[in-house]
């Protein structure tokens, strides 16, 4: 289970440095795409698989469906680390998730996302007042 949240900055060749704390359940070998909110999500072979196959089960003869399918997996890109457990993030997804120099990789139970520092302020600043609700909400 991913949890916590570390801050990085991107080295001059684009690429992150995956907290060691989140390599070995990531393995050498992990998938990142487009994720909700303006982050990327990260998701071992493994996640990234059982996801894709419930996707396959929905219809896609739902605009709903293919207009998803097309967001997550279009932007999708298998990355590999090095012996430094570093992996290049593809501008596309720096684009996205407005990531420029420092960035945060929090911890999320099953996924790891990346988050601009920025971005990661405004979401938890929107969502601090709620969250007591959604969790209610959730029965939680």
């Amino acid at each position: 289970m991913f949890l916590g949240q570390y801050q990085h900055s991107l080295d001059n060749k684009g690429r992150i440095t995956i907290p060691a704390k989140f390599r070995d359940e990531l393995g050498e070998a992990f998938v990142c795409t487009q994720g909700l909110d303006n982050c990327i999500f990260i998701y071992p072979l493994e996640e990234w698989q059982r996801l894709a196959n419930k996707l396959r089960e929905l219809p896609f003869t739902s605009g709903d469906v293919r207009s998803f399918e097309r967001f997550f997996f279009s932007g999708a890109a298998e990355l590999e680390t090095d012996k430094n457990g570093r992996a290049v993030l593809p501008a596309h997804l720096r684009e996205y998730a407005g990531i420029d120099k420092d960035f945060l990789i929090v911890g999320v139970g099953s996924r790891v996302e990346i988050w601009s520092v920025q971005n990661w302020a405004r979401y938890n600043q929107a969502t601090a007042s709620t969250v007591a609700k959604i969790a209610d909400g959730l029965g939680i």
